[in-house]
């Protein structure tokens, strides 16, 4: 997209742009803060596909019922003792409530972070959750704190089993984080499909083709159409072993959360439909319960000056933070079209 079609917005203004279109279409200031906060921040790394342009999806899911705007999270696993005794659980469960899946997440995250630096380790799962974004962001909480985060989430059905061609498990995004000494941390975030989804949606909206290998269209034949790729399935991405590990998060997701799996979910790329009452689960662990802080460091570092002494090599996560302190300085880029539509959902512009 070329620079003369976008606008630098700070995003102070674009977090009010999509507060202010959330709380018109029905959500509260807890549901419509904490997800305008994560879409632009999710600009802000440089993943549009995971910012605003979501919101006028979201917009039309508060409108149309596909998520209780008033929702209020719930930790369904209490704190306190547990039968064994011990002060404190390490497992917890979050009900989103069918609301947006950010507050929720950020409840999960808030008590494992508690739980670990007690226990070592944490385990927290959301259920009759929503699209969970860039799952990497609600780690950075859990980095801030000095520990290891994984997060994992599914998603409405998008890529077929290995060796099929209908749609049954989601993109299933799987991320990690792992804090550095005196350093921004490794931030690992990938999407199971060989690109992700919002990325075509993007396309979709600009009328542009995507690259042979992405998807299938509705008959599962390959296709560079974005739109009838939305239609169609994903691939996994490296084949088989993308694949297995879509499985893996599948499994691993509805069995912890007790959420649906991504089958029974209605599209998010859909107005209408039913709740998705997907899942997320996060991991979280200290590394000074095991080989201590200090080992933790000195290998992660070790590794770290290792690959950056290979030429061309990028730490992941390197180009986020070089986008954000760009977008700290400068504002993001946003998409004519797509602010004048941010502004009339927001009541600024012509009604929406």
């Amino acid at each position: 997209m070329s620079a003369a079609n976008t606008i630098a917005v700070d995003a102070v203004r674009l977090t009010q742009l999509a507060e202010a279109a959330l709380r018109r279409a029905g959500a509260s200031a807890l549901q419509a803060q904490a997800t305008a906060a994560a879409l632009v921040r999710a600009d802000a790394a440089g993943l549009a596909s995971h910012g605003v342009s979501r919101v006028p999806m979201y917009v039309a899911h508060l409108r149309r019922d596909r998520v209780d705007g008033a929702a209020v999270p719930v930790l369904r696993t209490p704190d306190g003792p547990n039968e064994q005794g011990a002060q404190q659980r390490a497992a917890l469960l979050v009900d989103a409530r069918c609301g947006f899946a950010f507050p929720a997440c950020a409840m999960a995250i808030e008590h494992a972070i508690v739980r670990a630096r007690e226990l070592g380790v944490s385990v927290a799962a959301v259920t009759n959750s929503h699209h969970f974004g860039a799952a990497a962001s609600h780690l950075e909480p859990v980095a801030d704190a000095g520990m290891i985060g994984i997060a994992l989430g599914n998603s409405p059905a998008a890529m077929p089993a290995w060796g099929g061609r209908k749609p049954l498990f989601g993109t299933n995004p799987i991320a990690a984080v792992f804090p550095r000494r005196g350093a921004a941390p490794v931030v690992i975030d990938l999407s199971l499909s060989e690109a992700a989804r919002g990325k075509i949606m993007v396309a979709a909206k600009a009328g542009q083709p995507i690259p042979l290998g992405w998807a299938l269209d509705e008959a599962g034949e390959p296709t560079t159409d974005a739109a009838a790729a939305l239609r169609g399935s994903m691939l996994p991405a490296g084949g088989v072993k993308g694949a297995m590990l879509a499985l893996l998060v599948e499994l691993l997701v509805v069995s912890l959360a007790g959420a649906q799996f991504g089958a029974e979910a209605d599209s998010f790329f859909e107005d209408a439909g039913a709740r998705p009452r997907i899942g997320q689960v996060f991991l979280v662990l200290d590394p000074g319960a095991f080989s201590g802080a200090q080992v933790y460091h000195d290998r992660v570092e070790a590794l770290l000056a290792a690959m950056l002494a290979d030429p061309g090599t990028r730490l992941p996560g390197a180009r986020r933070e070089a986008s954000q302190q760009r977008a700290s300085r400068e504002g993001i880029a946003v998409p004519a079209a797509l602010l004048a539509e941010l502004e009339a959902l927001a009541g600024e512009g012509s009604p929406a």
